[in-house]
């Protein structure tokens, strides 16, 4: 794979009294997919928001988190696909890991065997060893430092299940991958389920979008995001799979980017490999 390393892009996207939330992006360019991760700066203490792919970002990031000088109280693993977690065993073993319990589980089971199965791709930009977060998580209300967390669990939109986290006093929903802003998405099966949860973003007071890839969006991106999955079903039900389908898509949004999301999800999607 041809992945190059650069520097990432590092946001303040939005500052309210003692309060800073932090986006970091890696890189757009090759095969990366830019990941993003976020940081919420309260008063004394930072919360995470996932922990990166590849082993220079995962470092980059907590440097950068160490750079604010404050101790991280935690971090919240939004969901078991590997960009989201193999940063953990690089740059935050040390840190207290929150996800949801299916999400230990599945890495318990299968950690190590997605490990494995990406060495022969990423080397050394893989990480060194597995991290299994230590707390379970359910939906409902958290208190962090005088900070609102509203932790919520979805199932079947980008993966089976996974947390979003809202800050309401911000109007700040930390959506991760159900929101790829301005890159192309990766798809699965539960496209219509994903969609209804696009339809609920939009008429909801939340203003501030953190998608799991690409740059902090808007609502005018969820709604791009649901034109992207409309046109995504209709090419399915009309026949449309693997190259073809790339294509299409490649045609139809010329402008987003990160297209080797393409060739990680299709063979998921239309021919049934591993789901790690």
């Amino acid at each position: 794979m041809n992945i190059p390393i650069t520097n990432p892009i590092k946001i303040v996207v939005k500052h309210v009294g003692d309060v800073h939330i932090h986006t970091f992006i890696s890189s757009y360019e090759g095969d990366n997919i830019a990941n993003a991760t976020h940081i919420i700066e309260s008063k004394n203490e930072l919360v995470l928001i996932d922990g990166q792919f590849l082993k220079p970002y995962a470092q980059k990031f907590r440097a950068y988190a160490d750079s604010l000088k404050k101790p991280i109280a935690r971090l919240y693993l939004s969901h078991r696909h590997p960009d989201h977690w193999f940063g953990l065993g690089d740059a935050f073993s040390d840190v207290e890991i929150y996800t949801l319990p299916e999400t230990i589980e599945f890495l318990k089971e299968h950690g190590e065997a997605s490990r494995e199965d990406h060495m022969g791709k990423l080397g050394d930009l893989a990480p060194d060893k597995v991290v299994i977060p230590q707390h379970a998580v359910s939906p409902g209300v958290e208190f962090i430092d005088g900070v609102q967390y509203v932790i919520e669990r979805v199932i079947d939109t980008e993966i089976d299940y996974g947390i979003t986290l809202k800050l309401p006093e911000f109007g700040v929903f930390i959506a991760q991958d159900l929101i790829y802003s301005g890159t192309h998405l990766y798809l699965t099966k539960y496209l219509d389920h994903w969609m209804e949860q696009f339809e609920d973003m939009l008429t909801s007071d939340y203003e501030v979008f953190l998608p799991g890839h690409g740059a902090p969006a808007d609502k005018k991106e969820v709604t791009e995001n649901l034109k992207y999955l409309i046109a995504a079903k209709q090419a399915i039900d009309d026949g449309l799979k693997n190259q073809e389908f790339k294509q299409f898509m490649l045609q139809k949004f010329p402008t987003r980017q990160c297209p080797a999301i393409f060739d990680i999800y299709l063979p998921r999607l239309f021919d049934g490999a591993s789901e790690y």
